[in-house]
């Protein structure tokens, strides 16, 4: 199982909200090595009649599985043991990666551009941009902050189609120039570096010959200033792993979790009192002034809520109007 399997849906030990006192359990200091975010901002603009040069063109052709990309396992490349997984979800299309791979496990001669090229979308590629010509000029009227000048280059994969209705798929770069202003930490040691976080989408593109097109596209660009630092927090303790759930049609999981026996939900609900005349008989409700006491709709000697007389056979119970009758299952009526 997981942190996040039912199972351990409400233990203490998974990561998760917190019910109660958020400092209760806080038992310890630990330092952690991680990438602190000293600053970070984010633009985002659209980028009219941008021409990108597409190259690394492949066909876009099914897998030896003749299944839909849509339907195939996450795509992982792992270095060590660190492995990056990319899975397709609904409405996602193909990857230049694995267009390449389709294309070269195809045991079919592999087609080439024909005719006239129709731009059908394009998208970033990758999360990661690739920062050029940095230049950071501190100064002097506000201290820690600085002019941060940069080329962003972001990767984008572009879709289109040939005259024979052929779909292909291409690599382009669109570079986004960046002027801002960022607060710098001082000179350190360590030193901070520079990163960028990017996404882009192309709203409309036309082909203008010699592999070139000329799109509209949206692009965001986050600049990140970090270093990589050793930081102290305060930490629950150690997290208690669970031992993995190998996958397995558990069919009757579900029906053992179920209560052994049936639950009332009458017996836990709040209570009120049916109101008693002492020397009527009316609304169900009888006064016995001759034993000194009260007896009311429900057959009882104490207040309950929803007292209800059915209107067929006359028998009287703790339930709400509307509900049906224990005995002849007609519609039940409140008792005033």
């Amino acid at each position: 199982m997981s942190f996040y399997s039912y199972k351990n849906a409400n233990a203490e030990c998974s990561p998760g909200v917190v019910n109660g006192n958020i400092l209760t359990g806080l038992n310890q200091r630990v330092c952690i090595q991680v990438k602190n975010v000293y600053d970070s901002c984010m633009s985002q603009q659209q980028l009219d009649d941008e021409k990108v040069v597409v190259s690394n063109i492949v066909p876009v052709l099914p897998g030896n599985d003749c299944k839909p990309v849509s339907s195939k396992p996450c795509a992982c490349n792992c270095d060590g043991n660190i492995c990056t997984c990319t899975c397709p979800t609904c409405g996602t299309g193909i990857t230049h990666q694995e267009a390449v791979e389709n294309a070269e496990n195809s045991p079919c001669p592999l087609p080439q551009p024909c005719g006239q090229w129709t731009f059908e979308s394009c998208r970033s590629s990758t999360t990661a941009g690739k920062i050029s010509n940095l230049s950071i000029e501190r100064m002097c009227d506000r201290p820690q902050f600085a002019r941060v000048r940069c080329s962003v280059s972001v990767p984008v994969d572009v879709l289109f189609v040939d005259q024979r209705c052929q779909e292909w798929m291409g690599q382009a770069t669109v570079c986004v120039d960046k002027d801002v202003l960022m607060c710098i930490p001082d000179d350190s040691i360590i030193p901070f570096t520079l990163e960028s976080l990017v996404s882009a989408i192309c709203v409309s593109g036309t082909y203008i010959g010699n592999c070139t097109f000329e799109i509209t596209i949206c692009v965001t660009v986050v600049l990140k200033v970090l270093a990589e630092v050793d930081i102290m927090v305060p930490t629950y303790g150690f997290c208690q792993v669970p031992p993995c759930e190998e996958f397995a049609e558990n069919v009757c999981d579900e029906f053992f979790s179920l209560p052994l026996f049936p639950q009332s939900s009458c017996a836990f609900e709040e209570v009120a009192p049916c109101t008693a005349n002492a020397s009527t008989a009316t609304g169900g409700v009888t006064a016995t002034a001759a034993l000194g006491q009260t007896t009311y709709a429900c057959g009882t000697t104490s207040p309950v809520q929803g007292c209800s007389t059915c209107s067929n056979c006359g028998t009287t119970c703790a339930s709400t109007r509307n509900s049906l009758c224990p005995r002849c299952g007609s519609t039940m009526t409140s008792v005033s």
